[in-house]
């Protein structure tokens, strides 16, 4: 659902993502980690369109991005870290405005459950200056949804949530995995990547550490059996050399 075969961005002489292959199937969930300035920002931002890689192929859902780039990001949807809304739309008017970008005729009726589940049922005649900051990323997310998108981008989806909010999101992830979509997130959360992900990809300094579940990514790491995901990311990124790279 999510291929990604030889990316690499350059920025002028420096070389932000090198040579980075990877896929993502239908119901899986792949956690993107890595110190800063690894490259997953960068990476997410190739992924969904925002910049054009260097070099290599991105296909979503089937459709090569460089060369479908419409179709491709129909299927797609990317909630950044920081919420981006229109300061004179409500929550409806939001709703309907991207309803009529990707042809959504029965906006209406999606948006019902997605707003229910995502608590914000109330809110419909809000503006953005009414809403906390967990409420315009709950906002964002539920314009996000309602075209019912197969590939899901995640960065940093808890930011200003409350513990209630956090609990529902995390639910929200499962279902649309168990849903069948295909869904990166890419977080500094090793807990939440450890309570929802799959799988889960390591970047450092722009390239590859390890790539795989996240059961194997432990046995390949971990120290003893009761490692953490925490344990595993800090020996899978230190400077000493990691075990080779599993076919």
């Amino acid at each position: 659902m999510i291929e990604i075969h030889g990316l690499t961005k350059r920025y002028g002489d420096f070389t932000a993502v090198h040579d980075l292959s990877f896929a993502v199937q239908p119901g899986e969930v792949m956690g993107l980690v890595g110190p800063n300035g690894a490259g997953k920002t960068t990476t997410l931002r190739c992924a969904t369109g925002i910049i054009p890689p260097s070099l290599g192929a991105i296909r979503i859902a089937g459709f090569d991005l460089a060369t479908d780039p419409v179709e491709a990001k129909r299927r797609l949807a990317f909630f950044p870290d920081e919420p981006r809304l229109f300061d004179h739309l409500t929550v409806e008017q939001h709703l309907n405005f991207v309803a009529r970008l990707y042809g959504v005729a029965d906006w209406r009726d999606r948006a019902t459950p997605i707003l229910a589940e995502l608590e914000m049922g109330d809110k419909r005649q809000a503006l953005p200056a009414e809403l906390s900051r967990g409420m315009k990323q709950k906002l964002v997310i539920a314009c996000g949804l309602l075209h019912l998108p197969s590939v899901i981008f995640f960065d940093e989806p808890l930011t200003g949530l409350d513990p209630g909010g956090i609990r529902h999101m995390k639910g929200t992830m499962r279902r649309l995995a168990r849903e069948g979509a295909a869904i990166i997130l890419s977080s500094h959360l090793l807990s939440l990547l450890e309570e929802v992900c799959t799988h889960v990809l390591i970047l450092k300094a722009g390239e590859k550490v390890a790539d795989g579940t996240i059961a194997g990514i432990r046995e390949r790491f971990a120290t003893h059996p009761d490692s953490s995901l925490e344990d595993v990311f800090f020996r899978a990124t230190e400077d000493a050399p990691s075990p080779p790279l599993l076919p």
